[in-house]
């Protein structure tokens, strides 16, 4: 398995090259070069497995066994998913009226983002220890990247973190997860922008092919390609529970599975499409907030910016640059980096991109969108309450809209993603009228102390983040260095 760059101008790099890069240097994001496809006999052997096992079948598809053992897999990926509040890691809610909720959020942060992150982060560090290296993760976030990435790897010798996150643009746990870490390889920056302002400089930062080789400067988003290639696994488990394959003669054709999911950066979107191409016969469903491009794409083909971030009740998803639709685009294309690369081109220097008619027929063929104002997640998260008794967070009621407004397809059966605890949200929680337990860990949180640094709004806000960023980055470099 090679990899290459959604605008062509990369081929051929392994997993541990991809692992320990951010974007491809021709400003692409990595992909595998060609996408193995599942038969039916192998689902069936998979079925009932555990997910932590799930995982490891669907990693040793894309990581080698050269590079990463098949023993070794295992025990990477059971020591990163050992942490979850649940045995079985993810678990799902059967709830009234077929409403089935995939529930991703038993990590540390409370959020899905730990399932990848815990995992990539384990890779990374096995890389590192083999080859006695160090690495600098720089990290931009909407809200719960940041405290999984931190949590995943504080403390580890090999790793520093640096995240900057949207300051009062996220909720007081998400601040708090971050903020309260005072491990010496963490390093917190609070902006005065948005996740999509933040990302500005971030890219320039990895387009300095210098500066990555040098401090060996990698990306945590989703960006990296390990991080969409573990959030296969959760679409994958979602068929094997929900389908119900196990009921048909062999030689009969798959049953279909809707799964309905809320996004921001479209990287659950890209898993999806992908488990889609590996030939589960998925139904994608991207539901957005107020920030609605991805709605805009696929209904209208209007793939342009609005002129600002809307703030709403489900922030980690408050975001107008879904930067994995370059992936997206570069799959429904056939794989045609020319192309691509003249689209996201055309996109990054004016934020404006109308997608031409064969475009928007490919990407309707393949994904639903919808759009649910911040009444709508209130309205679907009392009715959930008052339904099943059971509470969401905001960003799962976004899909969870869906299910109250959107009449079932006869046959075909239907899982929401929750990607959040409602521990996290609890403004929206308490907004929609609703009470949660608030978990100790949570509740601790109040009491710790806090380390940050502050990025503030200028007139050349997005130079001066970079060079602040450029900074820290050669400082952290070169203090290790000098205490190695």
């Amino acid at each position: 398995m090679q990899y290459c760059s959604t605008r062509g101008g990369v081929h051929g790099w392994d997993f541990r090259d991809v692992l320990f890069s951010g974007y491809a240097p021709d400003g692409g994001m990595f992909m595998p070069e060609s996408v193995p496809v599942l038969s039916a006999d192998t689902l069936r052997c998979w079925r009932g497995l555990p997910y932590n096992k799930l995982v490891v079948e669907v990693s040793s598809l894309f990581i080698p066994s050269n590079l990463i053992p098949r023993e070794d897999l295992e025990v990477l990926v059971g020591e990163a998913l050992s942490g979850f509040s649940v045995p079985e890691v993810v678990r799902i809610a059967r709830l009234k009226d077929g409403l089935s909720v995939l529930e991703l959020f038993h990590g540390v942060t409370l959020a899905f983002k730990d399932l990848a992150m815990t995992c990539t982060v384990r890779f990374l560090n096995y890389f590192l220890q083999k080859e006695k290296g160090r690495a600098t993760v720089l990290v931009g976030t909407s809200g719960d990247t940041g405290g999984s990435a931190i949590q995943s790897a504080k403390g580890l010798p090999g790793l520093d973190v640096i995240v900057v996150y949207p300051r009062g643009r996220i909720t007081p746990v998400q601040e708090k997860q971050m903020i309260t870490c005072l491990e010496d390889n963490v390093h917190v920056f609070a902006a005065d922008g948005s996740s999509d302002d933040i990302d500005q400089p971030l890219r320039c930062l990895f387009a300095d092919e210098e500066l990555v080789k040098s401090h060996g400067l990698i990306s945590l988003n989703s960006v990296n390609w390990s991080r969409v290639m573990i959030q296969l696994a959760h679409f994958i488990y979602a068929y094997l529970e929900l389908s119900d394959m196990a009921q048909d003669q062999a030689a009969a054709a798959l049953p279909e599975l809707e799964v309905v999911v809320p996004t921001g950066g479209a990287g659950n979107v890209t898993a999806g499409l992908i488990v889609k191409q590996m030939g589960i016969p998925l139904k994608l469903v991207a539901m957005v907030n107020s920030n609605d491009i991805l709605h805009r794409a696929v209904s209208t083909g209007d793939f342009s910016m609005a002129a600002k971030v809307t703030q709403t009740l489900a922030p980690a998803i408050d975001i107008q640059d879904p930067y994995n639709m370059e992936r997206v685009f570069w799959l429904l294309l056939d794989r045609d980096g020319l192309t691509v690369k003249t689209m996201m081109e055309e996109f990054q220097h004016t934020h404006r991109l109308s997608l031409p008619e064969n475009h928007c027929k490919l990407l309707s063929q393949v994904l639903s969108t919808g759009t649910v104002t911040d009444e709508g997640i209130l309205e679907t998260m009392r009715r959930c309450w008052e339904d099943n008794r059971y509470v969401l967070c905001p960003h799962t009621a976004v899909a969870v809209w869906h299910h109250y407004h959107c009449p079932h397809s006869p046959g075909v059966k239907r899982c929401y993603v929750a990607t959040a605890s409602p521990a996290k949200f609890q403004t929206a929680v308490q907004r929609a009228g609703l009470t949660f337990h608030i978990p100790e860990a949570v509740r601790m949180l109040d009491k710790l102390a806090t380390r940050y640094q502050n990025l503030e709004w200028s007139p050349n806000w997005c130079k001066d983040w970079e060079e602040r960023l450029r900074a820290k980055i050669q400082f952290v470099s070169s203090t290790r260095k000098l205490g190695s």
